[in-house]
């Protein structure tokens, strides 16, 4: 399916001063958020005790703080809907020790007055394992993209891996800045959804890369920048297609699936714009400024393929018995 036909290439090349521009206003304003504001660490990362309650029809949300705040340990706790209005969470830093043992037998007697109602769950993080698990997400987050230059480099050469990660970190950077922007949670789902940002522009880079690779094998103009607008053109259809349907799955998935998976869904939603914009825009770019070389691209391939031929012409006399 072909939503663009392809006609002639698109001058995206001559407009990539407007885009690093962009980029660069939109990286400076995620990273003064990121250091001014810094992130709403939840219970996974900062430590605390999440405590879950089902009631039978609305809760009564004023009664249910009310009562909250008339016990001195749970200072500072915020009560939220879950989901749906017959539910709440009790979220406080408050670690399980000063708390007591059984905090499900506390908050029942607390909330005794306020109706009917199940204590669903109870989750309690300690602050060093909150900060030991902050630490281990840094270092997922460092190894993926090691191992991503790694993989480029491999497949292509360098300046396409520095180019490919310098656009992950871009997709990543923006992504934290609406995290920070929207008072997003931090916590484990929102770790994954970064990790899954980090994939799915990697996927979608490459795909750009590998066409541009191709354009430098079958098109004949020695301009890098006029091989770019021409391969990016023609992936044009297909990124917009994958782009489109990604995004309508996750945009699903934020307003229906629930409170439960919104912060992942909504960091997803901004991975999958902000990646897409930079397979296109940001990643090509890169690779120019690098001073990527066409010519000296073709003579490798040429060497590469001389040598291949000569290992061919080899064998083919080896098994002759002519060697």
């Amino acid at each position: 399916m072909e939503i663009f036909k392809y006609k002639k290439p698109l001058s995206l090349m001559s407009k990539s001063k407007r885009f690093g521009l962009l980029s660069v206003t939109l990286l400076i304003l995620s990273l003064g958020l990121i250091i001014g504001k810094g992130f709403n660490y939840g219970i996974d990362f900062a430590g605390g005790t999440l405590i879950q309650v089902q009631y039978n029809g609305k809760a009564p949300i004023e009664k249910v703080r009310e009562a909250i705040d008339s016990d001195r340990s749970y200072e500072g706790a915020t009560v939220t809907f879950f989901g749906g209005e017959d539910e709440v969470v009790i979220r406080t830093k408050t670690s399980s020790k000063a708390l007591g043992v059984d905090v499900g037998d506390q908050i029942r007697a607390l909330l005794q007055d306020t109706g009917n109602f199940e204590v669903r769950r109870v989750d309690m993080v300690g602050a060093k394992v909150g900060s030991e698990l902050r630490e281990k997400g840094l270092m997922a987050m460092v190894l993926a993209i090691i191992g991503i230059l790694i993989y480029v480099s491999f497949r292509f050469e360098w300046r396409f891996a520095v180019a490919s990660v310098m656009a992950l970190m871009h997709d990543v950077t923006i992504a934290m800045g609406m995290i920070v922007l929207f008072n997003v949670e931090v916590n484990l789902d929102i770790l994954a959804a970064l990790l899954t940002i980090l994939g799915y522009s990697l996927n979608d880079t490459i795909i750009v890369f590998d066409r541009i690779r191709e354009g430098i094998r079958t098109i004949k103009d020695p301009d890098l920048g006029g091989i770019i607008d021409e391969s990016v053109t023609r992936t044009l259809s297909r990124t917009t297609l994958t782009s489109l349907t990604t995004f309508f799955v996750v945009l699903t998935l934020y307003l229906f699936g629930g409170e439960i998976i919104n912060g992942f869904s909504f960091t997803l939603l901004v991975g999958v714009i902000v990646g897409t914009y930079s397979s296109i825009f940001v990643a090509s770019p890169i690779l120019m400024w690098l001073g990527f070389s066409v010519g000296g691209f073709r003579e490798k391939e040429a060497e590469k393929l001389k040598r291949e031929k000569e290992k061919e012409k080899m064998r083919a006399m080896y098994e002759n018995g002519t060697l």
